[in-house]
């Protein structure tokens, strides 16, 4: 929280410098109003069709050079997988192409049927996810706390009830005693990535929430320049919050970063990352997980990974 002030400065300060150099257009999205036959031009429904499309994709087809995305935070998350490539998702110094997410909640994860779970032992049950290399469990939409695989075969330490691990392309939910997996809201990280930019130049993505994606978060993949991140939250994905490789290069200010499986933030070679005023948490992977690339913490240079600049209970 003693960073949300100055992220709200930088970004109001941002926010009325590129209002001087003119915006491209605005598109609205709202998973709950919207509909993607909708021009996308105005906030609020209107007989003209002029209201929000229903989704991020859609006004990334609409979208050009130097557009400004605006989706609106609803009681549900936006299930879906973006990307954003080339030019046309592309913006200037004076006038990035931007998503700005007003803490909506971008989220890759998926039901599990009942049919899908057999018992294992005790109040334990187990499913196997069709990817289980990389692989998150959301009780409620939120991150179920993992435990080390060993505990299976440990009785001394053993799962506790709503822990969860991965174990054989296993995953394994210790229940409440009296109950049964289909007494709770459970799902399971399906998408691959959330979003995926490519080729892009000045990009900006901020306040947003990115969760339950069997890969990465976001995945600057390749050639991804002059990328900003402000007050995004990666978390419970499969691999890591963050992937940067491929000569991309980004900015984190004021991010959240845990609870995602092998890295909060993955960085690779050829790729330059900045991180300011981020929390990246050890709590279920290590903070950051160098394999390669330039990385600036707070504007010093440093290298070989860290298990984590915060050790708090992630958001």
């Amino acid at each position: 929280m003693q960073y949300l002030g100055r992220f709200l400065v930088v970004w109001t300060l941002l926010a009325c410098s590129l209002a001087c150099s003119a915006w491209g257009r605005e598109i609205y999205v709202d998973n709950m109003a919207g509909d993607d036959r909708f021009s996308g031009h105005q906030s609020q429904n209107s007989s003209d069709q002029a209201g929000p499309v229903r989704t991020i994709a859609k006004a990334l087809q609409l979208a050009h050079n130097g557009d400004r995305i605006i989706v609106a935070k609803t009681d549900e998350p936006y299930r879906e997988s973006i990307s954003l490539v080339g030019s046309r998702h592309s913006g200037s110094a004076h006038r990035p192409f931007t998503i700005e997410g007003n803490g909506a909640i971008l989220d890759g994860s998926a039901p599990i049927r009942r049919d899908q779970w057999e018992h294992y032992g005790g109040i334990i049950f187990r499913f196997r996810p069709p990817r289980g290399v990389h692989q998150q469990l959301f009780l409620d939409d939120r991150p179920v706390t993992r435990m080390d695989p060993e505990r299976l075969f440990q009785p001394q330490q053993k799962i506790e009830p709503l822990q969860w691990c991965l174990h054989g392309g296993y995953a394994y939910f210790c229940v409440e005693p009296n109950k049964l997996p289909a007494d709770y809201k459970l799902t399971h990280a399906c998408t691959q990535t959330g979003i995926t930019l490519f080729h892009v130049r000045h990009v900006g993505i901020v306040d947003l929430i990115v969760q339950g994606y069997q890969l990465d978060g976001l995945n600057l993949h390749n050639s991804a320049r002059g990328v900003y991140l402000g007050g995004v939250t990666a978390r419970g994905n499969g691999r890591a919050g963050v992937a940067v490789g491929g000569a991309s290069q980004v900015e984190l200010d004021v991010c959240t970063l845990g609870n995602n499986g092998q890295a909060q933030l993955l960085t690779l070679p050829l790729s330059e990352t900045s991180v300011r005023n981020t929390e990246l948490f050890s709590d279920t992977a290590p903070g950051w997980l160098d394999r390669g690339g330039r990385v600036y913490i707070d504007g010093k240079q440093v290298e070989g990974g860290s298990d984590g600049l915060e050790e708090k209970e992630t958001p």
